[in-house]
């Protein structure tokens, strides 16, 4: 499992709809102004690892975000709006796995891609990447 490296997003699938219905109704809660911004916006993402411990930074124009974790140690994270959150990332079969009680998250490499799966509830978002 090789997520290391600088990613471009090329492709969401479901984004206004997962922001909209699932965020707003856990927790969450994005702001238009946040949904707007991330629908015209492709963000980089580095993914830095080493050994057990990742960080991953989503960059755009408007922001960036740095998220540090460890595999299998509960960290805090920072949600769209500013709010924080407790998930566990574990590796599974060559993929990253958060979980929290409200959605899951599933990041691996396709090919040349890196996949992000969240789904909450009946609802997912499915996120691609290439590395630049």
């Amino acid at each position: 499992m090789d997520f290391s490296g600088t990613w471009k997003v090329y492709s969401e699938e479901n984004l206004e709809g997962f922001l909209k219905d699932v965020f707003a109704d856990v927790y969450l809660r994005a702001p238009e102004m946040v949904i707007k911004m991330r629908k015209e916006v492709k963000p980089v993402l580095v993914i830095e690892q080493k050994g057990q411990d990742f960080t991953y930074t989503m960059k755009t124009p408007i922001c960036t975000k740095v998220h540090s974790f460890s595999l299998g140690k509960e960290s805090e994270m920072t949600a769209a709006d500013g709010r924080k959150f407790k998930c566990i990332v574990r590796e599974e079969n060559g993929k990253l796995v958060a979980e929290t009680e409200k959605f899951t998250s599933v990041r691996e490499i396709q090919g040349d891609d890196m996949v992000e799966t969240i789904t909450a509830g009946p609802l997912t978002f499915i996120s691609r990447s290439k590395r630049v």
